[in-house]
């Protein structure tokens, strides 16, 4: 676990993140950060939500019409 300190960031507030935690979550200067909710609070992801749900309904729809993909494929 570590403990974060909020500081000002021109007219904002920000956190820093150590580098063992960026390492972690395979992020970079410039990269995007998605808060979530969970039942156990807020978590930080870098994996946008909206994107995976887009993606289970994509899955979904081949699924429902995987005999049509196999065909088209031939």
């Amino acid at each position: 676990m570590h403990a974060l300190k909020l500081t000002q960031i021109g007219n904002s507030v920000g956190v820093i993140l150590p580098k063992e935690v960026l390492a972690r979550l395979k992020l970079v200067k410039g990269d995007s950060l998605f808060i979530t909710d969970t039942p156990d609070g807020l978590a930080l992801t870098p994996y946008d939500p909206s994107f995976e749900e887009q993606l289970e309904q994509g899955r979904a729809f081949m699924r429902e019409y995987k005999d049509t993909f196999h065909a088209l494929a031939k």
